[in-house]
């Protein structure tokens, strides 16, 4: 990670390839960052994930308002946070555009963030280099800031991804369901069609 140009304030998306979960560890160990996770719906699970993840300069927020309102401010003070991009968001929290040729719901939380903050964007990962070969950690800047129209932003946000994945294709986790409907935010009816 010395070879990232350090800014502190900046945005960190990690999607579901390489060592994905090694991430937080490696940036952290370093340097404070908040981390967005969602989590799973079992308590048991969700205590032993954080207590798993856990790290002296790693703030976990869940991912909810109260998890985005702990990214905001870390922005605010001028830390990174940390996202992984290629989640399927709640149902109102996202847009369709494409993903590898296929519509796929996508995150709008990234482009609301940035045009609050200002904050540049890497797309980042841990590519495996084989057995007892340790991880190399790949980064690629997001040059241009994403788009005031939240479709075009999520379309720069997966075309990102995509040519990370491109990258260690061997290493996305393909069988992530990138593709599924959303949940349906609790209160809330389902009155967006697929696109």
């Amino acid at each position: 990670m010395a070879c990232l140009p350090l800014t502190l304030l900046q945005i960190l998306l990690g999607p579901h390839v390489g060592n994905f979960e090694s991430l937080g560890a490696i940036y952290t160990s370093r340097f404070p960052a908040t981390v967005l996770f969602r989590p799973p719906r079992m308590k048991w699970l969700q205590d032993w994930i954080i207590k798993t993840r856990a790290r002296k300069n790693l703030t976990m927020a869940p991912a909810n308002h109260v998890g985005v309102r702990s990214l905001l401010k870390a922005l605010k003070r001028g830390q990174t946070i940390g996202i992984l991009p290629d989640q399927v968001p709640v149902h109102g929290e996202g847009v369709w555009v494409p993903f590898f040729g296929k519509s796929a719901y996508t995150t709008t939380l990234v482009q609301r963030l940035q045009s609050i903050t200002g904050a540049p964007i890497y797309v980042v990962a841990a590519q495996r280099n084989g057995i007892g070969r340790g991880y190399t950690v790949r980064y690629q800047a997001m040059r241009k800031p994403l788009s005031d129209d939240i479709e075009i932003a999520a379309a720069q946000l997966n075309q990102a991804m995509e040519d990370m994945i491109k990258r260690m294709p061997t290493q996305y986790l393909w069988g992530y369901n990138r593709y599924r409907t959303p949940r349906i935010k609790p209160g809330t009816s389902d009155t967006q069609s697929k696109g």
